[in-house]
């Protein structure tokens, strides 16, 4: 027998008002089961709006007495959102914190940030990361993912356990849709599925089952109880959509705009920036976003062999077909990037609206922490950061010295790169560098372990005059592994290795 054709709105039944009462008392009573604090995900878009306001009108229909156990707005800042985005969902948490007090709700709202050496600017600029693709996906987990993890588990660790109010949708993917259904296989408890990622929490999902249609026709049916218009979210996603247009859902043939989607603007694990670039074209007033589009396109070259090292992070080289596997972006690139970044910031504090004349693509303690990976663990001692940031701005810099720096002033670098030749100067130079900031860091450490090793990690990192001189070496010690079996190969590696002791100055 075919299964019943299932209905395709979620109010088709008994209507938008009964079903959201029904709904309103099933958070209810699971807020009242027990004392368990829940954790709401909030990002500022539909389906996690849609979800809050279910929570909230289920608080408000409470008695205050029973309001005992808290409930957690969590809203994770990556630091590089859409800035028209970041700056609707600050204000909405000021927003709910201040309604919250007002109607006496025991919601509290938390905007979370990744740690420093996490941000996105910190490991692209700082450590030369290349801009994330899909066989190098290194932001989500870092940016996104980490922090609220981190704000769940000390929930988890100070309550014994947490319940996680999340606005996933069934609807949203085949994919989202096959996950939840697994999950929900193995629900412990009437709706409530359990984390496959953090011990002692669960999942509650109150509009899995909901189209975008649905949530579109809550959110215009229904006020925002803690004081926003929710029609100035439908008209950020009409403008972030590509047709222009996101039309007020009035029946089950009206389509949405649910395909309209807020991330990062640096995002490179999308073709391209559809919402960016649709802002951008349906509102005049939104052109100052261009150069944020503008970067984002060049971070997502199709080709940045040029921009990156043919060395790894840890200076060892590795071949695929033949080719050099590059690692991180080079000092040029790191130092274009920070200018394109400042560039952009200046332009836009110049040109935005209001509320983006103090924006901050890259914040201060993202500079200290770039500045820091520059010249103490890339040896990278000219110590260029404060330079640029004041050529591109025009301010001082607003930092100090740092720690523990090497005491090399610009003519000592500049001498130093004079007398290494132009031949030389793109591999003797920055070998010498890194040898002379290795003894500066160990100069007053009493027994100075570990200085050996940090010298001869610096020779095997620049062993190579350039890109062809690694291909060519790597590819006969491949040769001599293939033709001469293990012991010649390590007898041939001895002669033509990074640890050679020719008389060749690299040795």
């Amino acid at each position: 027998m075919p299964e019943p054709r299932r209905p395709k709105s979620v109010f088709s039944i008994d209507g938008l008002k009964a079903t959201i009462a029904r709904l309103v008392a099933e958070v209810q009573g699971l807020y009242l089961a027990d004392g368990i604090p829940w954790v709401v995900g909030y990002s500022g878009g539909k389906d996690s709006t849609a979800v809050l306001q279910l929570v909230w009108l289920a608080l408000q229909g409470l008695p205050i007495a029973k309001r005992t156990k808290p409930v957690h707005v969590i809203s994770t800042d990556t630091l590089v959102e859409n800035p028209v985005v970041a700056a609707w969902v600050a204000s909405s948490l000021d927003s709910i914190g201040t309604a919250a007090a007002s109607d006496e709700l025991p919601v509290q709202a938390h905007r979370l940030t990744p740690a420093i050496e996490d941000t996105f600017w910190v490991n692209l600029i700082g450590k030369g990361y290349p801009a994330p693709g899909p066989k190098f996906r290194w932001c989500t987990e870092r940016m996104k993912i980490k922090p609220s993890n981190a704000f769940i588990r000390d929930v988890v660790r100070e309550n014994g356990e947490a319940i996680v109010v999340l606005g996933t949708r069934k609807a949203e993917s085949s994919r989202r849709s096959s996950n939840m259904t697994k999950y929900e296989a193995r629900r412990v408890r009437d709706r409530l599925s359990p984390n496959g990622k953090l011990p002692n929490s669960l999942i509650f999902s109150p509009i899995e089952d909901w189209s975008n249609d649905d949530v579109w026709m809550f959110l215009m049916q229904v006020a925002n109880p803690w004081g926003y218009d929710n029609k100035d979210l439908l008209t950020m996603y009409s403008g972030a959509s590509e047709d222009g247009e996101c039309p007020l859902v009035i029946d089950d043939t009206t389509p949405s705009c649910g395909s309209s989607r807020f991330g990062c603007w640096v995002c490179t694990l999308v073709e391209r920036d559809r919402s960016m670039t649709a802002m951008i074209q349906n509102d005049e007033e939104k052109e100052w976003m261009l150069p944020l589009l503008e970067l984002r396109n060049e971070l997502d070259a199709p080709d940045d062999r040029d921009r990156r090292d043919f060395r790894r992070m840890n200076g060892a080289v590795q071949l695929f077909k033949g080719r050099a596997i590059h690692g991180p972006y080079t000092q040029d690139a790191r130092e274009h990037w920070l200018r394109r970044v400042l560039e952009a910031q200046e332009y836009i504090r110049a040109e935005g609206p209001e509320y983006v004349r103090d924006l901050e693509l890259v914040t201060e303690a993202e500079l200290r922490e770039i500045r820091r990976i520059w010249v103490i663990e890339k040896s990278e001692v000219e110590d260029r950061l404060p330079e640029i940031y004041e050529e591109q701005t025009g301010r001082a810099y607003p930092g100090v010295r740092l720690d523990d720096t090497p005491i090399f002033g610009r003519e000592e670098i500049e001498l130093l790169r004079e007398l290494c030749g132009e031949q030389e100067a793109e591999h003797l130079f920055p070998l010498l560098r890194e040898l002379l900031a290795v003894e500066w860091r160990y100069r007053t450490k009493a027994r100075r372990a570990g200085l050996f090793e940090a010298l001869e990690s610096a020779v095997r990192k620049y062993f190579y005059e350039d890109e062809d001189d690694a291909v060519e070496r790597k590819s006969r010690e491949g040769e001599a592994r293939d033709a001469a079996g293990k012991g010649t190969y390590r007898s041939l590696a001895v002669l033509d290795g990074p640890a050679s002791s020719s008389s060749d100055h690299r040795g």
